[in-house]
């Protein structure tokens, strides 16, 4: 436990987190890697160019310091960040590293203000959160292991079958080369797959959705192709389109998240998804109306039009239940689209069409797309009167905040 004294200090520099706390995130980076390139096979090097992880972490430390005499009200935060670090492979060893390069990070962005009582409260400070993260990622660990069909660590997996969904997005299903059990999982968890890619230095993590039902013998992930080779998001997703093939081994971890659907609930479910942020909600509502059939669903999914719109015949098929519907938003539509009446509405999900459609505040509403897209379905459902507990979403890479 930390000394009042410690607690003080901590928290006196809440208002300096919150100003340079980027900064000093950007510096930890910079530093960490330089002495230790190697965890640069464990980070998403995508989410490092674009600022994601940077401004998470600043986040994250950000809260820490806010609730350092509290530490049980970033608990959520704390299982959710460690569900991504067992899928990566982070270790309690990795923790030290960490530490030093926040403290170096700290003091040098800082300056003279980071004395050495504030760098020493705040090592204390660091070795108590560590420890938390190290127990709650040590029961994930063994949890994930000891589990019917689970294993540590990665796993080969052979992919059986390539299916090309949309112009943009392909799906893998994934069957363990050993042919042994695989683990289950909750609709809207994910896997980690492990690539290595020819010319490059390090190793390349992904997380992807899983796409389908549990209780299968395979594993599906549906894949986003993205735009530009030149960035690292860009060139893993075109390795996996054009390099990875049928018969191709993939090393990949247990499925982890706890974006999930709460399967005790009978309540009626709204899945609304933008883009390839409907994985999982594909996985939550083949879920519900094989282990549900009595459930209310109603599955709304925007794209831009019918070309780039994945998966749209296992919607249909199981929006024939009278339980199910599904409406289709297409905010580009084709002429094709428009022949066919591929759509039902043209233009962007709104608040005042959830209001009339939705006809209940009781349902519960799982979301996941673009941040843009997340953003506006946050606010319409608060708009229309719908309750923080019954709002549940993924942020697809480093945990963000729909409010800003």
């Amino acid at each position: 436990m930390l000394n009042t004294k410690t607690i003080e200090i901590v928290k006196s520099t809440v208002p300096v987190l919150e100003k340079h706390g980027e900064t000093i995130t950007t510096r930890f980076y910079q530093l960490m890697f330089s002495n230790h390139p190697e965890l640069l096979n464990i980070f998403n090097h995508a989410n490092q160019k674009q600022g994601r992880q940077q401004k998470a972490l600043a986040g994250t430390v950000y809260a820490a310091a806010m609730y350092i005499d509290n530490l049980g009200a970033i608990l959520p935060v704390v299982k959710q960040i460690a569900q991504k670090h067992r899928s990566l492979g982070i270790l309690p060893e990795h923790y030290p590293i960490v530490g030093k390069h926040l403290l170096l990070a700290i003091k040098d962005v800082l300056g003279d203000a980071a004395t050495d009582e504030v760098i020493n409260a705040w090592a204390e400070a660091y070795n108590v959160i560590a420890d938390v993260f190290i127990s709650v990622e040590a029961e994930l660990y063994d949890e994930t292991e000891h589990q019917q069909g689970g294993w540590y660590g990665f796993r080969n997996f052979i992919v059986a079958r390539k299916v090309v969904e949309s112009d943009v997005i392909t799906s893998f299903y994934l069957k363990p080369e050993d042919n042994k059990g695989i683990a289950d999982f909750i609709p809207g968890q994910y896997i980690s797959i492990k690539l290595e890619i020819a010319g490059e230095t390090f190793t390349h993590i992904r997380q992807y959705s899983l796409s389908d039902a549990p209780g299968k013998d395979y594993y599906r992930i549906s894949v986003k192709r993205e735009t530009g080779t030149d960035n690292p998001d860009g060139m893993v997703s075109n390795f996996l389109h054009n390099g990875v093939n049928v018969g191709d081994i993939l090393k990949v971890s247990a499925p982890a998240g706890d974006f999930v659907l709460d399967m005790n609930k009978k309540t009626p479910v709204v899945l609304l998804s933008g883009g390839v942020g409907l994985t999982p909600m594909m996985s939550m509502l083949k879920t519900t109306v094989e282990a549900q059939p009595k459930r209310k669903v109603t599955f709304i999914h925007a794209a831009a039009n019918g070309n780039v719109h994945a998966l749209r015949d296992e919607v249909e098929e199981v929006s024939k239940l009278e339980n199910v519907h599904a409406y289709f938003f297409y905010d580009s539509p084709t002429e094709e689209d428009r022949k066919n009446n591929r759509f039902d509405v043209e233009g962007y999900v709104t608040r005042d069409w959830l209001h009339e459609k939705i006809d209940t505040k009781e349902a519960d509403f799982y979301f996941c797309g673009p941040v843009p897209f997340m953003k506006a379905i946050n606010r319409s459902l608060k708009e229309i009167g719908i309750t923080e507990d019954r709002i549940h979403f993924e942020f697809f890479g480093p945990m963000g905040n729909l409010e800003e």
